[in-house]
């Protein structure tokens, strides 16, 4: 009797060991979301430590996204040839180790380099995350539980912003050594619980280890409470494009074209927000919308964003739920523009804040399931590569834009988030409750 890794997985369902599997990963993932973040809520201090403007601060951000567009490019093809598990071990531990030295760089040129280190680490770290979990859940859970996953950026967030705040209001000299230490806590304890993490079955098969991928496949089942495989039970790997045809083969070309497109734009746009919002609002804002408080606010509102976004996945299917979070998201910009008090500036920047982060929970969720198990680290190392591109122009690039007026390029954000909706046109699948090969 044969039986693919799917099939056996759907047998036990997601329980005990995907919950664990959640949140190993997940306090990662929230640290990296701090690390990615805190370039934001670190510039101003940066600045005022090394006798820089706030622009030549941002430089940081820049070496971060080029170390991560270098990671994510390395590390996705690195995790298809020699498997997720080392290299998950590999850039964890580089996350953690550059990210805390990061909180005691002695200059400028120190911290650029270590910034830029540690943006290859998250880099690494995010996409091969997806491609593991996504291949220790049955097709009926994974929608919902990997936009689980990515919600645990929303805690990132929120946790970036109090730290923020809190360094705030107690005075601190250098603000962002707090942002950087604090950021790279949780990777730290990460290290020692990713010891636990098996390596993927789907991969061990492809590799032609099936004794391995059974064991593992039987830990799952008897983690969840049920029984091992029935020793007849011969695991497989179902039909899939070959390797060698690449994830820009005749037939994953053009689902490639439209992903990374809808990927490069929710970037830009979601990055050139979170970037210069933080020290726009606290510097230009008004109001209550200038505070640190509605920063925590802002991040707090991700978190029903993502709530609708994983009902949406099982319940509307992967790429309407991504459609109509586009929209949203470009409304909230659309809105932004158009607000004339500080009661409508919060609320535009609630909704924009709200949808964008649902945008991005669908996107991780549909992505992976794109890809077969020997091309899926490689799609979503290239699809967070090119997501870089968009985070390498946010500090720099856009700060030209920014210069003709932050309403402008909210403006300019909510252009690029319908075309990210348009483009979505030409993804020509839907994975909702599909195996994955």
């Amino acid at each position: 009797m044969q039986m693919t890794v799917d099939q056996a997985l759907a047998q036990g369902g997601a329980g005990r060991f995907q919950r664990r599997l959640l949140g190993i990963f997940g306090l990662v993932w929230a640290a990296d979301a701090m690390q990615v973040l805190a370039i934001g809520f670190t510039a101003a201090s940066i600045a005022a430590s090394f006798g820089l403007t706030v622009p030549q601060a941002l430089q940081t951000g820049t070496l971060f996204f080029l170390g991560m567009f270098a990671g994510a490019t390395l590390f996705g093809r690195i995790a298809d040839r020699i498997g997720r598990r080392n290299v998950l071990l590999l850039t964890v531990l580089c996350d953690a180790g550059f990210g805390m030295a990061s909180a005691f760089a002695q200059d400028f040129t120190m911290l650029l380099a270590l910034r830029f280190l540690t943006g290859m680490a998250v880099g690494g770290t995010l996409p091969v995350d997806y491609a593991l979990m996504a291949e220790f859940l049955p097709p009926k859970n994974r929608g919902r539980w990997l936009v689980w996953l990515e919600g645990f950026w929303a805690i990132g967030t929120i946790a970036v912003a109090l730290t923020a705040w809190i360094a705030h209001l107690a005075g601190a000299a250098e603000a962002w050594r707090w942002i950087f230490g604090a950021a790279a806590l949780p990777a730290v304890i990460g290290v020692f619980l990713r010891l636990w993490v098996p390596e993927s079955p789907m991969f061990l098969l492809r590799q032609g280890k099936e004794e391995r991928a059974r064991a593992v496949v039987n830990r799952v089942l008897t983690g969840n409470g049920g029984p091992a495989l029935d020793p007849q039970v011969r695991l497989t790997a179902p039909d899939a494009p070959e390797v060698g045809q690449g994830i820009f083969g005749p037939e994953l070309k053009r689902r490639s074209i439209a992903v990374f497109a809808t990927w490069f734009l929710v970037s830009l746009s979601y990055y050139g927000v979170f970037v210069w919002l933080p020290s726009q609002l606290v510097s230009g804002g008004a109001g209550f919308v200038k505070s640190y408080g509605f920063l925590v606010l802002l991040a707090l509102a991700q978190i029903p964003g993502y709530a609708l976004a994983a009902h949406g996945v099982e319940a509307w299917g992967r790429k309407r739920t991504l459609q109509i979070f586009l929209i949203l998201s470009a409304g909230g910009c659309f809105l932004f523009t158009l607000a004339a008090t500080p009661l409508t500036s919060a609320l535009a920047l609630l909704l924009m804040s709200f949808a964008l982060l649902g945008t991005w929970g669908a996107l991780y969720a549909f992505t992976p399931e794109l890809y077969p198990t020997g091309l899926r680290a490689t799609g979503m190392g290239t699809a967070s590569a090119v997501a870089r591109v968009g985070g390498l122009l946010a500090p720099s690039a856009l700060g030209l834009v920014v210069a003709q007026g932050f309403g402008v390029a909210i403006g300019v954000f909510s252009a690029l988030l319908l075309l990210a909706a348009i483009a979505t046109l030409f993804i020509r699948a839907e994975t909702r409750d599909q195996a994955i090969g």
